[in-house]
């Protein structure tokens, strides 16, 4: 908790026990919804109400000490995973997100042909694909489906 403590400190937020509370939550939920996170606070702090966390969350977001992400067709999600300008891959079928490091090798989107003027400071990369749990299952589906004569 100390270090939390002094993280929000260090960003000239008030410490709070909700702020505390979201920043544990976003710690041990990577890629939490804010309704993940409501859930993980109820034990703790049952009264919380979706709004309370939301504005912390855009509290923390602001202070760059949590990373809003949105996948295609995903509510937003929070983690705190900040200042790396690191990347994620989303499986298509089962919305699962993992991280992943910086691009390596040929990335030709990283450096926009046209910046328009803009000093460009991050890209956003998102890959999407089938994570192993979910091709394993579609492997155990089709060996179970009788084949049509």
């Amino acid at each position: 908790m100390d270090d939390d403590a002094d993280l929000l400190r260090a960003a000239g937020l008030r410490i709070t026990t909700p702020r505390l509370a979201v920043l544990r939550a976003t710690g041990s939920v990577p890629h939490a919804t804010a309704d993940d996170i409501v859930t993980a606070l109820a034990a703790e702090l049952p009264t919380t109400s979706h709004q309370a966390v939301y504005g912390v969350l855009a509290a923390l977001t602001g202070a760059g000490l949590v990373r809003r992400i949105e996948p295609a067709g995903s509510p937003a999600r929070y983690e705190r995973r900040t200042g790396d300008n690191h990347h994620h891959i989303v499986c298509t079928m089962c919305g699962t997100i993992a991280d992943v490091d910086c691009a390596v090798g040929h990335a030709p989107c990283l450096t926009p042909s046209d910046a328009h003027g803009f000093a460009v400071t991050t890209a956003e990369v998102t890959y999407w694909g089938i994570c192993d749990a979910c091709a394993a299952a579609e492997r155990v589906d089709a060996e179970v489906e009788p084949v049509p004569a």
